[in-house]
């Protein structure tokens, strides 16, 4: 059953943060993260940036590149045990990439979660 966002005990970072780590558990989705998600961070600041000062071209590239590195995290999602949890909407799907992107996979990577998992041997993806 999808729930609404609304629905979500805690909120939004709450909900999400809850079942991360279970999400992001197969070594090579890890590494894809972390090369990928500093990759998306960068092309959407880049891209902020770019059109801020009207340089189209550069907010074109900073664009493609953010979306490249999000489409490569999908696929490393598909190595993963536990999948994502579907979009409800749009608006879903927005307020959770930029959530997972810019707030919970690096307090991931902080909280020493994401070398905790990298470190399991007994993980079979």
């Amino acid at each position: 059953m999808i729930m609404a966002a609304d629905e979500r005990e805690g909120g939004l970072l709450a909900w999400q943060w809850r079942s991360y780590s279970s999400r992001h558990h197969d070594r090579v989705n890890l590494l894809v993260h972390m090369v990928a998600v500093p990759a998306f961070i960068a092309g959407t600041l880049a891209t902020i940036t770019q059109m801020w000062n009207a340089r189209w071209p550069g907010a074109l590239l900073a664009i493609i590149v953010a979306v490249v590195a999000f489409a490569v995290q999908g696929l490393g999602h598909r190595r993963e045990r536990v999948p994502p949890e579907p979009f409800i909407d749009a608006g879903d799907f927005v307020a959770r990439v930029f959530a997972e992107q810019f707030i919970t996979f690096p307090r991931f990577v902080l909280a020493g979660r994401w070398a905790r998992n990298f470190a399991d041997q007994d993980y079979r993806g």
